[in-house]
This record gives structure tokens, C-alpha cells and sequence, in this order.
């Protein structure tokens, strides 16, 4: 089958008006990931010490009570994966969705997404939004991005994210959505994690991969069909403070992530205002995620480590073949290598 491509977003010029809007979409998404959880976790703490302390008394025991919510179906929301503000997101950059092969209803799947970028752009466009339009380009799937399960820790923030049909990178989530009656579940797994974050060089292609094998054990464990996902231009719209292997600042990155679960980065964008001046507003590189062809794989309850090495193979054989299709008409030097680590 030919490549699908999701529509792309008007190529008339640009109003002032459209550009800023487009600004707007694109920097609320960062200052969010940054700073919405301390925000409302430093809220929830402050209230406590003030006569407003009901609100958050009453909204810790709505957390005890809802603990368990985001391992056990969550509270997906169409109303908030359709919002404009998604697609202004999406036409800043621009991000496109481009599909190589069916991905019938009738099965489930596990999307393995690379590379981890410095915030997922890419993905949460293309799978935790319909400003692309998933649901017409695979119809019949229903995705799931699954992140950093200590973030449904957070107060508020917890909520926000599930409306968009996050899911904890656990196990228990993930058999739970896999375990659903309704097949054409589709759980999206960023493979590299935040190490892989450690290597969002621009222009670089690293992916830390080789001895990730735990998605392979959910999609045998479930007979879920294995798909690569590559999102071209997700490590250029930051530059990144890169720190040698076995410098000291590499060791506290490293150390931080063992303890807290993700890597700090040293990262910038562009001044709001002026493109020459630092900030946070990502550049405006074009993302194109790629959809590869699935990989049939059976059920195997307790599978041998024979068998997920078998598919853990083929997968890293089917994610190089997508790179090197897709590379040179995603802006991708012919002479660039895809390197696992």
C-alpha cells in the first residue's frame, strides 16, 4: 500500500494574526509540560495553610478515592482532544501524520514511538489529539500514550493529562487496556524513555533501544501486533546541552533519572518575541511521524526469551527499513544512519 498522508494544514500565506495564534498554540503546550504539575502541587500544599483550606482537603480525598483511575480506564475526553488549540499546535511547526499500512480494527496493537524528543511533541499531536485526525486516517483504533506513570501523581495535572488519553507506562496498565473486550486498542510507547531524552541532539538519530524488550513482552503477552513509529524532526525543535558519557553532569542526569524517573535537560527554543533571541518557544521545524507496517505476533502468556528476542529483532529490523524509506523526503541527509543504542 502507498503512503497516506493526514491533511496538511492550509499553505496560503500566513496572517499575522494566524502566526501568532499558532505562537500561542505552541508555547501553552510547553509552559504546561514545564510547569503545570509544580504549579497546582504547590497550590494544593499553600491552600492547606489558609482559610481556602477545604479546597484542598476536598480535593486529596477526591485523589485517594481516584488513585486507581488512570491504571483502570482513566477519563479519556473528545471534547478536550479536539480543541483548536491543537491544531494552531500542530500548524506551527508543522506536524504531519503519515500512515504506510492498514492497521485493521480487528486486533490490538503496541506502537513502539521513537525517538523521545525533549517533549513528545510529535506524538501528543498525532495520538493524544485529533488536530491530525487519527480516527479518519485509522479508523476504528483507539490510541493511548502511555508516559512517565509518576506524573498521574501529581494533583490536577493528573487530570488534565488523562483527558487526553494518557496512561501510565506500568504494567498494570497497559494489560488493562490490552485485556478490553473492544479490540483495535492502540497503546503508543515511547521505547527510549526519558534516557533517550539524554540524546535529542539536533540532526542526531540515536535511540536507546537494544535492551529495551518489555513492549515486546506486553504485545506477546497480548498477541498485539508490534508497529514502529518514527517522528522525523522531533529532536530539532530544541537545542540541547549534550553532556559527555562519563562527565559528571552526565552521572547526575543519570542519577536524577534513577531516583525521580526522568532526566533533566538543559534545553532552549526562541524568545516569544524575537527569533533571534533565546526562549521557549520551540523553532518551527517540521515533525512528520510515520506510521510503519505491523508485525504479526501470537499470544504467548509466559513467552521464552527465545521468542521475544526473535521480535525484538524484527522490530529493530522494521523500525531501520521505516528510517531509510522515509528519511530523505522528511529533510533527512541520505548519508545519515539511524544509531541503537
Amino acid at each position: 500500500m502507498g503512503v497516506s498522508t493526514a491533511p496538511p494544514p492550509p499553505t496560503t500565506s500566513k496572517t499575522p494574526q494566524k502566526q501568532h495564534l499558532e505562537a500561542v498554540g505552541a508555547y501553552q503546550y510547553v509552559l504546561t509540560f514545564l510547569f503545570m504539575g509544580p504549579f497546582f502541587s504547590l497550590l494544593v500544599l499553600i491552600l492547606l495553610f489558609t482559610s481556602l483550606w477545604p479546597f484542598s482537603v476536598l480535593y486529596l480525598v477526591w485523589l485517594y478515592v481516584d488513585w486507581d483511575t488512570p491504571s483502570q480506564g482513566g477519563r479519556r475526553s473528545e471534547w478536550m482532544r479536539n480543541q483548536a488549540i491543537w491544531r494552531q499546535l500542530r500548524d506551527y511547526y508543522p506536524v504531519k501524520l503519515v500512515k504506510t499500512a492498514e492497521l485493521p480494527p480487528d486486533r490490538n496493537y503496541v506502537l513502539g514511538a521513537h525517538p523521545h524528543g525533549v517533549m513528545c511533541t510529535g506524538f501528543l499531536c498525532n495520538f493524544s489529539t485529533e488536530s491530525n485526525g487519527f480516527s479518519q486516517l485509522f479508523p476504528g483504533l483507539r490510541p493511548w500514550l502511555a508516559v512517565l506513570a509518576g506524573l498521574f501523581y501529581v494533583p490536577v495535572y493528573r487530570d488534565y493529562i488523562m483527558s487526553f488519553g494518557l496512561r501510565p507506562v506500568s504494567r498494570q496498565s497497559l494489560d488493562f487496556i490490552l485485556s478490553q473486550p473492544q479490540l483495535g486498542q492502540a497503546v503508543v510507547i515511547m521505547v527510549g524513555g526519558a534516557h533517550e531524552a539524554l540524546y535529542s541532539v539536533q540532526g542526531e538519530h540515536c535511540l536507546t533501544l537494544r535492551k529495551r524488550k518489555g513492549f515486546v513482552r506486553l504485545a506477546l503477552r497480548h498477541g498485539a501486533s508490534l508497529v514502529p513509529v518514527y517522528s522525523f524532526g522531533e529532536n530539532d525543535i530544541f537545542r540541547l546541552k549534550a553532556f559527555a558519557t562519563g562527565s559528571w553532569q552526565h552521572w547526575c542526569q543519570l542519577t536524577f533519572k534513577k531516583l525521580m524517573g526522568f532526566s533533566p535537560c538543559i534545553f532552549w527554543g526562541r524568545s516569544l518575541f524575537s527569533a533571534t533571541s533565546w526562549g521557549l518557544l520551540p523553532f518551527a521545524v517540521p515533525i512528520t511521524t510515520v506510521v510503519g507496517r505491523p508485525i504479526p505476533v501470537p499470544q504467548r502468556l509466559h513467552p521464552t526469551e527465545e521468542e521475544v528476542n526473535h521480535y525484538h529483532a524484527l522490530y529493530m529490523t522494521a523500525l531501520k527499513k521505516l528510517f531509510e524509506e522515509h528519511k530523505e523526503s522528511c529533510g533527512v541527509p541520505a548519508s545519515t544512519c539511524l544509531t541503537l543504542i
